[in-house]
Protein backbone atom coordinates (compact mmCIF):
# COMPACT_ATOMS: atom_id res chain seq x y z
CA UNK A 1 0.00 0.00 0.00
CA UNK A 2 1.33 3.05 -0.65
CA UNK A 3 1.77 6.82 0.95
CA UNK A 4 -1.77 8.13 -0.30
CA UNK A 5 -3.50 5.39 0.15
CA UNK A 6 -2.42 5.26 3.85
CA UNK A 7 -4.03 8.99 4.06
CA UNK A 8 -7.34 8.03 3.26
CA UNK A 9 -9.16 8.44 6.70
CA UNK A 10 -8.09 12.42 5.91
CA UNK A 11 -10.24 14.25 3.51
CA UNK A 12 -11.86 11.33 1.62
CA UNK A 13 -13.83 10.45 4.28
CA UNK A 14 -15.67 13.32 3.96
CA UNK A 15 -17.70 12.38 0.88
CA UNK A 16 -17.70 8.60 2.01
CA UNK A 17 -21.43 7.24 2.55
CA UNK A 18 -21.97 6.20 6.06
CA UNK A 19 -21.98 2.50 5.85
CA UNK A 20 -21.96 0.70 9.23
CA UNK A 21 -20.21 -2.47 10.78
CA UNK A 22 -22.29 -3.50 13.89
CA UNK A 23 -20.21 -5.64 15.67
CA UNK A 24 -21.71 -7.62 18.78
CA UNK A 25 -19.58 -10.28 21.17
CA UNK A 26 -20.50 -12.19 23.94
CA UNK A 27 -18.37 -14.22 26.42
CA UNK A 28 -18.73 -17.34 24.47
CA UNK A 29 -20.42 -19.21 27.21
CA UNK A 30 -23.48 -20.83 26.46
CA UNK A 31 -26.58 -18.92 26.88
CA UNK A 32 -25.40 -15.44 25.72
CA UNK A 33 -27.49 -15.19 22.67
CA UNK A 34 -29.67 -13.08 24.66
CA UNK A 35 -26.69 -10.56 24.90
CA UNK A 36 -25.79 -10.99 20.97
CA UNK A 37 -29.43 -10.12 20.48
CA UNK A 38 -29.65 -7.05 22.96
CA UNK A 39 -26.53 -5.42 21.28
CA UNK A 40 -27.76 -6.00 18.05
CA UNK A 41 -30.83 -4.09 18.51
CA UNK A 42 -29.47 -1.38 20.25
CA UNK A 43 -27.22 -0.75 17.89
CA UNK A 44 -29.56 -1.20 14.91
CA UNK A 45 -32.24 1.33 17.07
CA UNK A 46 -29.06 4.33 17.32
CA UNK A 47 -28.06 3.62 13.47
CA UNK A 48 -27.79 6.28 11.30
CA UNK A 49 -26.14 5.10 8.07
CA UNK A 50 -26.60 1.78 5.87
CA UNK A 51 -25.69 -1.01 7.90
CA UNK A 52 -23.84 -2.95 6.21
CA UNK A 53 -23.16 -6.64 8.36
CA UNK A 54 -23.41 -7.63 11.75
CA UNK A 55 -21.17 -8.97 13.00
CA UNK A 56 -21.52 -11.91 15.71
CA UNK A 57 -18.72 -13.04 17.81
CA UNK A 58 -18.19 -15.37 21.00
CA UNK A 59 -15.00 -15.66 22.67
CA UNK A 60 -12.89 -13.22 25.28
CA UNK A 61 -12.66 -9.97 23.86
CA UNK A 62 -8.67 -10.76 25.20
CA UNK A 63 -8.63 -13.32 22.42
CA UNK A 64 -6.67 -11.61 19.27
CA UNK A 65 -7.92 -14.07 17.01
CA UNK A 66 -11.34 -14.43 16.71
CA UNK A 67 -13.23 -14.95 13.50
CA UNK A 68 -15.35 -11.93 14.06
CA UNK A 69 -12.69 -9.58 14.57
CA UNK A 70 -10.71 -11.43 11.76
CA UNK A 71 -14.02 -10.02 9.41
CA UNK A 72 -13.75 -6.95 10.67
CA UNK A 73 -9.80 -6.23 10.01
CA UNK A 74 -10.87 -7.63 6.56
CA UNK A 75 -14.02 -5.12 5.97
CA UNK A 76 -12.17 -2.32 7.33
CA UNK A 77 -9.73 -2.85 5.27
CA UNK A 78 -11.01 -3.64 1.80
CA UNK A 79 -12.88 -0.44 2.65
CA UNK A 80 -16.59 -1.88 2.96
CA UNK A 81 -17.55 0.38 5.73
CA UNK A 82 -16.60 3.69 7.29
CA UNK A 83 -18.07 3.31 10.44
CA UNK A 84 -17.65 0.24 13.29
CA UNK A 85 -20.12 0.64 15.90
CA UNK A 86 -20.28 -1.23 19.46
CA UNK A 87 -22.24 -1.12 22.59
CA UNK A 88 -19.28 -0.81 24.95
CA UNK A 89 -15.93 -0.67 23.86
CA UNK A 90 -14.78 -3.59 25.59
CA UNK A 91 -16.86 -5.68 23.36
CA UNK A 92 -14.09 -5.07 20.71
CA UNK A 93 -11.28 -5.74 22.28
CA UNK A 94 -10.51 -6.00 26.51
CA UNK A 95 -7.08 -4.71 25.45
CA UNK A 96 -5.85 -2.83 22.49
CA UNK A 97 -8.75 -1.14 21.36
CA UNK A 98 -6.15 2.13 20.90
CA UNK A 99 -4.54 0.70 18.40
CA UNK A 100 -7.76 -0.73 16.57
CA UNK A 101 -8.93 2.86 16.34
CA UNK A 102 -5.58 4.11 14.89
CA UNK A 103 -5.28 1.38 12.44
CA UNK A 104 -9.05 1.76 11.30
CA UNK A 105 -8.10 5.35 11.06
CA UNK A 106 -5.55 4.68 8.10
CA UNK A 107 -8.30 2.94 6.58
CA UNK A 108 -10.74 6.01 7.35
CA UNK A 109 -12.63 3.82 9.40
CA UNK A 110 -13.99 5.54 12.84
CA UNK A 111 -14.74 3.34 15.91
CA UNK A 112 -18.09 4.81 17.75
CA UNK A 113 -19.14 3.34 21.02
CA UNK A 114 -22.35 3.77 21.98
CA UNK A 115 -21.82 3.67 25.50
CA UNK A 116 -18.50 5.51 26.16
CA UNK A 117 -16.56 4.41 29.95
CA UNK A 118 -16.50 7.23 32.12
CA UNK A 119 -14.09 5.55 34.65
CA UNK A 120 -11.00 7.61 36.58
CA UNK A 121 -7.43 6.13 35.83
CA UNK A 122 -7.50 4.07 38.88
CA UNK A 123 -10.86 2.67 38.46
CA UNK A 124 -9.95 2.08 34.72
CA UNK A 125 -7.01 -0.01 36.13
CA UNK A 126 -8.73 -1.87 39.09
CA UNK A 127 -11.13 -2.92 35.79
CA UNK A 128 -8.75 -4.22 33.79
CA UNK A 129 -6.71 -6.36 36.62
CA UNK A 130 -9.88 -7.81 37.61
CA UNK A 131 -10.86 -8.64 33.88
CA UNK A 132 -7.44 -10.17 33.19
CA UNK A 133 -7.87 -12.39 36.71
CA UNK A 134 -11.52 -13.40 35.78
CA UNK A 135 -10.59 -15.12 32.51
CA UNK A 136 -7.07 -16.44 33.09
CA UNK A 137 -9.29 -18.04 36.23
CA UNK A 138 -11.88 -19.66 33.54
CA UNK A 139 -9.36 -20.63 31.38
CA UNK A 140 -7.25 -22.28 34.00
CA UNK A 141 -10.65 -23.69 35.30
CA UNK A 142 -11.64 -25.05 31.74
CA UNK A 143 -8.55 -26.73 31.29
CA UNK A 144 -8.93 -28.55 35.03
CA UNK A 145 -12.08 -29.32 33.58
CA UNK A 146 -10.33 -30.98 30.43
CA UNK A 147 -8.23 -32.71 31.97
CA UNK A 148 -10.60 -34.74 34.50
CA UNK A 149 -12.66 -35.82 31.58
CA UNK A 150 -9.86 -36.89 30.10
CA UNK A 151 -8.97 -38.75 32.95
CA UNK A 152 -12.59 -40.19 33.68
CA UNK A 153 -13.01 -41.32 30.50
CA UNK A 154 -9.56 -43.37 30.79
CA UNK A 155 -10.56 -44.75 34.31
CA UNK A 156 -13.74 -45.85 33.09
CA UNK A 157 -12.77 -47.76 30.28
CA UNK A 158 -14.40 -45.83 27.70
CA UNK A 159 -10.58 -44.62 26.43
CA UNK A 160 -7.54 -46.85 26.92
CA UNK A 161 -4.83 -44.09 26.62
CA UNK A 162 -5.50 -41.30 29.11
CA UNK A 163 -3.31 -38.71 26.70
CA UNK A 164 -5.56 -39.35 23.67
CA UNK A 165 -8.84 -39.79 25.28
CA UNK A 166 -10.65 -36.22 24.37
CA UNK A 167 -14.14 -34.48 24.66
CA UNK A 168 -14.35 -35.01 20.92
CA UNK A 169 -13.93 -38.54 20.73
CA UNK A 170 -16.50 -39.50 23.51
CA UNK A 171 -19.99 -37.57 24.17
CA UNK A 172 -21.75 -38.27 27.22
Amino acid sequence: MDVENMKRGSDASAARPRLELLYVRASGSPGQECSLAAQEAELRATSTGEIVKVVRDRGSGLKENRPGLNRVLAMVSDGSVTVVRVTHEDRLARFGVGWLKRLFTVYGVTVEVLHPRKVSGRDELLEDFVSLVTTFAGRLYGMRSAQNRRRLLAESGQCSDQDRCSDQDHVA
